[in-house]
């Protein structure tokens, strides 16, 4: 049996080294068998996707690698979710996620949101082509805190403004911040359309969301 210390580490390097066989589903599943704290689990997940965003940003990786890393973090978030359920009240705040009406693309939420669980964050993670009722819907469900939206398609910018403006309607825009993102998305959008925070790399995220969380 491998040492608590020595698993962590181990975890945290199966994230970053991404030439190194994919070993992130056994190295989590022994730390649940094990019943390692989860928090430290998802740390270990955290601290190897921020070297990775740091390698990314003074451009020593690049997409692929990116890419790479954030599905290794995504599996080993995905065992742990049944766990994280249980453990909500020690987690900075509930975000409801997805891309838009009209946009199938999900890689960038995908990698984002493996980054946010990283940071301490519940995302419920609503997928592709999410409808404004649907964001409303979970919204309700889970009492969320933030509300992030994503688009790779200029054609879809328009549905955040309509997403924003049924939160209006429905009395919760006041309840929820609201962060957006994505490829043709910019601050100056963001202000436009009235949401609360803008981010396109993984670190502003988490920071904007911090943020977001504290003004609550």
């Amino acid at each position: 049996m491998v040492e608590t210390p020595k698993l962590i580490e181990n975890i945290r390097e199966n994230v970053i080294d991404v030439d190194s066989e994919d070993q992130i589903e056994k190295l989590v599943k022994d730390a649940i068998n094990q019943n390692m704290d989860i928090v430290k689990v998802i740390d270990a997940l955290s601290s190897g996707l921020d070297t990775v965003g740091n390698l990314y940003e003074s451009k020593e990786y690049f997409l692929s690698e990116l890419l790479i890393s954030g599905d290794r973090a995504k599996k080993g978030i995905d065992l742990l979710k049944p766990f994280i359920a249980k453990e909500q009240d020690r987690f900075l705040g509930k975000i409801i996620f997805g891309s838009v009406k009209g946009d199938i693309h999900d890689i960038g939420k995908t990698i984002i949101s493996a980054f946010l669980i990283g940071a301490g964050f519940v995302v419920y993670d609503l997928g592709v082509e999410v409808t404004a009722d649907q964001f409303i819907s979970a919204i309700q469900e889970h009492d969320a805190d933030i509300l992030a939206m994503s688009t790779l398609l200029t054609s879809c910018l328009e549905e955040m403004r309509e997403v924003i403006k049924k939160l209006e309607e429905k009395g919760l825009r006041n309840k929820v911040k609201v962060i957006v993102g994505g490829r043709p998305v910019s601050k100056e959008f963001a202000d436009e359309i009235g949401a609360d925070a803008f981010a396109f790399y993984p670190q502003e995220a988490i920071q904007a969301c911090k943020k977001l969380i504290q003004k609550k």
